[in-house]
């Protein structure tokens, strides 16, 4: 981090120990991530109720803080130089997780997650440096409601699916579009401004919550963010995986397995009742037509298959016409 005005900042180590909190918080996640992944856990676990809103809790806390960092270094005048090597850094990063992860899950691979995100948009936020708080804020607030109001079939197709206006959500291990996301930036931007404005940031770089073992450790991890968010899931899986040589989870029942996940991701739209017709309805289809064990597998894509597209859509008027 560097200066915000023409008076250079000391480093403000709170901002360092802040984001080193979110990376500990985002490899706990990840690591349920990975204890469903080995079946150590219920399936679905990781996405849906209290962790649904602690992976968002997250994730906004990462952008903000991208934003905070944005204005601190950039608020008087764009340096362009040290722009260009973050940006070449966490976009190259971005490419790796995309490859990566294409390898290694398939259809779930990450085409534009949280790296993504902050690359992108942090060249958005770059037009947002000269402009009033207020205007940042209704911006901020306009993406973050957008997704609620604009979403459209046109947005369906794969090259968009990183704007976050699709019809429904596309499926990825990590998933972390344009809108709305693009607007928790803005308000750390916004909330930059306001910190400089009022002298705060002079006074929290007199600060320095770093100065204990504790501190001291988080702040490093976040001066090492980008580093620490690569090596974290291959460490983290690789122990679970000689873990599970020594004490293997108990075998899973697919047919339990594809009720519970589907359920609890039925449920993130819709009621209780309608998920337990609905989710037996797509099973007994897909069994029908040969294509169960391929679905559960990973092998289809249930947004693009037509057998499972047409499952959704009949088991969903039959769950809503016996819910009547």
């Amino acid at each position: 981090m560097s200066e915000a005005s023409d008076q250079r900042l000391s480093r403000i180590g709170l901002i360092d120990v802040l984001r080193g909190m979110a990376l500990v918080a985002m490899a706990t996640y990840h690591f349920t991530w990975d204890l469903e992944l080995f079946h150590y856990v219920d399936p679905g676990t990781a996405t849906v109720g209290a962790m649904k809103w602690y992976a968002r809790g997250i994730a906004s806390t990462f952008l903000i803080l991208v934003g905070i960092s944005l204005v601190l270094a950039h608020g008087k005048a764009i340096r362009w130089s040290a722009f260009g090597k973050r940006f070449a850094m966490v976009a190259g990063a971005a490419s790796l997780v995309t490859i990566g992860t294409y390898f290694a899950m398939g259809r779930g691979f990450i085409f534009f997650g949280i790296l993504h995100q902050i690359a992108l948009g942090s060249l958005i936020g770059l037009a947002f440096l000269r402009l009033p708080v207020a205007l940042t804020l209704i911006v901020a607030a306009a993406m973050i409601a957008a997704p609620h109001f604009l979403r459209s079939e046109f947005f369906d197709t794969p090259v968009l699916w990183w704007v976050g206006l699709s019809s429904i959500d596309p499926f990825s291990n990590d998933y972390v579009a344009v809108l709305p996301w693009t607007g928790m930036i803005l308000i750390g931007m916004a909330l930059a401004k306001l910190g400089l404005a009022s002298g705060l940031f002079e006074r929290l770089a007199n600060k320095h919550p770093e100065n204990n073992p504790l501190g001291r450790l988080l702040a490093l991890a976040g001066r090492h963010s980008l580093a620490l968010y690569l090596l974290h899931q291959p460490i983290l899986l690789a122990g679970l995986y000689l873990f599970s040589l020594v004490a293997p989870a108990a075998p899973i029942d697919p047919a339990l397995a594809y009720q519970n996940a589907c359920v609890q991701n039925c449920m993130m739209s819709h009621d209780k009742a309608f998920c337990e017709a609905f989710c037996p309805c797509v099973k007994t289809r897909m069994e029908s037509a040969g294509k169960f064990d391929a679905l559960m597998s990973g092998k289809l894509d249930p947004q693009t298959d037509p057998d499972v597209v047409g499952s959704a859509q009949a088991c969903s008027v039959e769950a809503e016409t016996n819910g009547q």
